[in-house]
Order: C-alpha cells, then structure tokens, then sequence
C-alpha cells in the first residue's frame, strides 16, 4: 500500500493502582501510538516502550525523535510498502526494535483490513478465546500481596506471576504459594535484578514448585543463565534477553533457558515474534506470551499471537480492567477465565478517538 501520512499521538493512561517492578513504580502508563493512513485503508500501531529506559535502552522521549526524524520519513519515501518490507526498509537503522515494531504494526493492521484478513487469521492462530495470567507488582507489604492475589483468583485468573527482587522473595512467594495452594499456577519475574552471586539464593524457589523463573540475571549474562539454570530445579526463562528468533536458538542451545516469553515490541515486531515463535516449536521450548501494559491496540494483537499453537503457558494479557479505568479501545473483557479473540478485519478494535483526545499529551504529523 501507498503511505499518505502519518501521525505519532503520545498519550498518558492512569492506572488502577500502582504497577512496581524491580525497575521502580509506574502510577501511569505513556506510550506512543502510530496512526497510518493510505489512500484505501488506515492502520494502528503501539509503541511498547516505556518512559524511561529501566526495561530496556528504549524509551518514549529517544523513540518519539527516531520515528519523527528517520522511520517515518523513510517509509513515505517508499512506493510502496507491505508490512514484510518494514524491517528491510528500517534494516540501516541499528536497534529501536520497539519503534520498528509499532510501525510494522500500523502497516500490518491496514494491510489486513485493507483485505478483510484479521491478525489472528494473517499469523496462523486458531481459537476464539485466550485464557491468560495476571502479573501482579510488588506490594509495600506481603499480606497485601496475598491479598491481591486472592481478588485476582476470585476474578478467575488461572495464572499468577509475582514480580520480585531482593528482599521481596523468599516469603512473598512462600505465603502466595500457601494462598493458592500447591497445584495452582505461579511463577515470579525478577526482571534482571539479582546476579550469578545470588545463585544458591534462588535455587531456594525451587521449594515452591513455580512454573518458571523469568529473567532472573542480567539480560546480557548468557553465560550466568547456563550456570543458574543447572543449579535450579525451576524452568528458567529468558525475557529481556530475547531480541530475534537467532538469539532464542541461541539461549535454547547454550542451555540458558528451557522456557521462553515472547514481546512483539522487544523483538522487533509481530513478524520477527511468530518467527521466534516457530523456531521454539522446532526446538519444542514452550512460550507464551508477555506483556507491557499495552492498551487495547497493543493487547488485540497479543491475543492474536497468543493462539499461535506454541503458546502453551499463559501470557500477561490481562483484561482491561486490570490496569485502566478506561482505555482507547473498548475494554477486553474476562469472562470464564479467558478473553475473546478479535476477530474483525486488522486488529479488530476501533480506536476511541474522545479518549484519545483527554489521553493525548503530544501530536505530530507527516504528510508525503
């Protein structure tokens, strides 16, 4: 399709309560939304990064200037541009996976409506509904982290994934495990925050009989991932550490992880992520989907994904509610423990443009 114009809209969403990470405490989530339009069709995309760079390099501020000032003016230079040529296009552009990724998005999801063709359809998956975890941050004390846990069980979650650091670990997951019982699902996300010395220190989880560890060392220790992996009895799973389908081959081989999440924005796009995950189902390493606090543009794709057959552990694809009182889209729903799969053409949602305007903090826009 041809690229007419197109326009960045940052837009700020307060949350429901407090989201705090390892990384710190987020009381609002910023993220920026592509709006592509084309003669026949217009298209979204999201922005996965955050507004400082705690999860990874990227964020707002540095992603907003890449997208204004190189990737956009390059894809209304081109004739024609098909999501698969995104990533070509933006290949002499070193790293900003996420901004590659929210543009790919935007393309992808006016291609598809263009030809009638939903994502889920375009990637391979199959389903109607997609039955996910809850993420749940760290709290200032461990009896309101129970506390938490239980409302998010009583809502019909069937998967719970604790965020932890050091000296919110041992006891926290202790007293959620006794919480939820001993054959409910848990694992714990520690988002890069101990090292290779805290080895004997996390082979302690192994009591608890989580589903996994995610991300427990630094993203570019490989080699202390090998290491922790052969003292722990818990599957290790990799996050930030997993920026193509090469480097999940890679981690899998080197025996750095058996499990592996999945970010569409991390890895460059949705294209780049069904690529990782097809290469896990050829090495039988199961994924499933993560989450970055998307709103609804962002999470309709996710569930899409999420159906692809190698997703067997539930993803952080939560329900609206989970984190907005409202959002921009219509809000995605848990009924029965899943969520229903959009099944219209593209991503399937509408953007609210009323909500758009009270969200909006900054605009800009490009015409061919």
């Amino acid at each position: 399709m041809r690229i007419d114009a197109v326009e960045l809209v940052l837009v700020e969403l307060p949350l429901v309560r407090p989201f705090r990470t390892s990384h710190g405490t987020e009381l609002t989530k910023e993220a920026i939304l592509v709006h592509l339009e084309g003669p026949d069709s217009h298209g979204w995309g999201e922005c996965v990064a955050d507004r400082a760079p705690l999860y990874s390099s990227e964020f707002n501020a540095a992603t907003w200037t890449v997208l204004s000032e190189l990737f956009v003016p390059r894809l209304l230079a081109a004739a024609d541009v098909a999501a698969s040529d995104v990533a070509r296009l933006l290949s002499p552009f070193k790293g900003h996976r996420m901004a590659k990724a929210a543009l790919e998005m935007a393309v992808l999801d006016a291609e598809l409506t263009a030809a009638g063709r939903s994502f889920q359809e375009y990637l391979g998956g199959e389903g109607e509904r997609v039955a996910p975890g809850v993420s749940v941050g760290i709290t200032d004390t461990v009896d309101e982290l129970v506390a938490v846990v239980a409302a998010y069980r009583a809502e019909g979650y069937g998967r719970v994934k604790l965020k932890i650091e050091p000296g919110f670990d041992l006891e926290p997951v202790r007293r959620v495990r006794a919480e939820l019982g001993d054959d409910a699902m848990l694992q714990v996300d520690a988002n890069a925050a101990y090292s290779r010395a805290d080895a004997e220190h996390l082979a302690r989880l192994d009591a608890f009989g989580l589903l996994l560890v995610e991300q427990p060392l630094d993203e570019e220790d490989l080699l202390g991932h090998v290491e922790l992996a052969r003292r722990l009895a818990t599957p290790v799973c990799l996050d930030e550490s997993i920026l193509s389908a090469d480097s999940a081959r890679d981690a899998v081989a080197l025996g750095a992880c058996s499990v592996v999440n999945v970010k569409a924005g991390r890895v460059g796009g949705y294209l780049e992520a069904k690529a990782v995950h097809d290469t896990c189902v050829r090495l039988r390493v199961p994924v499933w989907c993560g989450g970055m606090l998307e709103t609804g543009l962002g999470r309709a794709a996710n569930l899409a994904l999420a159906t692809l057959p190698g997703f067997t552990l539930p993803g952080d694809i939560s329900a609206t509610n989970r984190y907005f009182h409202e959002d921009v889209t219509d809000p995605f729903v848990l009924e029965g423990g899943s969520i229903a799969v959009p099944r219209g053409p593209g991503l399937g949602v509408e953007v609210h443009r009323d909500a758009l305007e009270r969200f909006s903090t900054r605009r800009w826009r490009a015409r061919r």
